[in-house]
């Protein structure tokens, strides 16, 4: 299966025995059993669904540095590059987070472009602390330029409280707070 359809959650009564470990891309209906860095694979596959669901032609653009605490997820993205392919969503890794954010910032901007051949992107960008810092300027101005009015943006940070793979303990929240970047800091597994 190359798409994935949106469906109205069913009820999971009993254990699943048909239960395939690709139904954390594929699953329509029931519980989907998934890890958080599954969940942010499946996130732009789904927003393909509701846009399709909604008459929209719309294509996925995610970008992003591959040293951050979110490292698995490139990992994850490249093998289902048939999937993301299937779905028109392009993943492109960025040599640095400030890249993958103008990047993403220039995909809001598709309906600029006379030639255009999507009604809009939705995009996800990822980083760590340090990165939101070098990446302030694109992610600022941004968030003042706005979305494209059929994409939008997640931005996805991975803070490195304990500096294992930073040279500073980091904690963003506040800075994209002082940027007027609405935060979402999801405490346990249901948030």
């Amino acid at each position: 299966m190359n798409t994935l359809t949106v469906a109205a959650a069913t009820p999971v009564t009993a254990v699943n025995r048909d239960y395939r470990l690709a139904d954390n891309l594929e699953a329509v209906r029931g519980q989907v059993f998934l890890t958080g860095t599954q969940a942010l694979v499946r996130l732009p596959l789904m927003q393909a669904a509701l846009d399709r669901a909604a008459g929209l032609n719309t294509g996925g653009f995610i970008s992003g540095y591959r040293g951050s605490p979110l490292g698995a997820y490139d990992q994850q993205l490249w093998k289902v590059k048939p999937v993301l392919d299937a779905n028109r969503i392009r993943f492109l890794p960025a040599v640095n987070e400030e890249l993958g954010a103008t990047a993403v910032l220039g995909s809001q901007q598709v309906e600029r472009d006379e030639d255009r051949t999507v009604d809009g992107v939705f995009a996800i960008w990822y980083g760590k602390g340090p990165g939101v810092d070098r990446a302030g300027d694109a992610l600022r101005h941004g968030n003042a330029y706005g979305a494209s009015p059929h994409g939008g943006v997640l931005a996805v940070i991975g803070d490195d409280h304990g500096c294992v793979s930073s040279s500073m303990p980091h904690q963003s929240d506040f800075t994209l707070q002082a940027w007027s970047l609405p935060v979402l800091n999801p405490a346990s597994v249901a948030e």
